[in-house]
């Protein structure tokens, strides 16, 4: 049975992006050489209500790629696959191309 996590609240579902170990032509990288702390968002909370009552919504959509910090998330395991749930504000910001 596949699960489907929805977070609350503006907390965002990360999968983490692994870089290769090794070229297309089979040349071992190093493991600093493009260690970039980065995952794909793949769901988003609704957002988060001011005080005064208002929804301020989440900051990414599904799909983007995101900078994420070195320490911090909360692990999660769905179907064999590691994610990650991290708040909208501990988000670095997004990568494009």
């Amino acid at each position: 049975m596949a699960k489907r996590l929805i977070p609350l609240f503006n907390r965002i579902l990360v999968e983490k992006i692994v870089p290769p170990s090794k070229t297309n032509a089979g040349i071992l990288l190093p493991e600093k050489s493009s260690k970039l702390n980065s995952g794909k968002v793949i769901a988003v909370g609704p957002g988060i209500h001011s005080k005064d009552g208002k929804l301020i919504p989440v900051a990414v959509n599904e799909g983007d790629t995101v900078l994420l910090p070195e320490y911090g998330g909360t692990e999660v395991k769905l179907d064999n696959k590691e994610y990650h749930l991290y708040r909208d504000d501990d988000i670095l910001g997004t990568l494009h191309d």
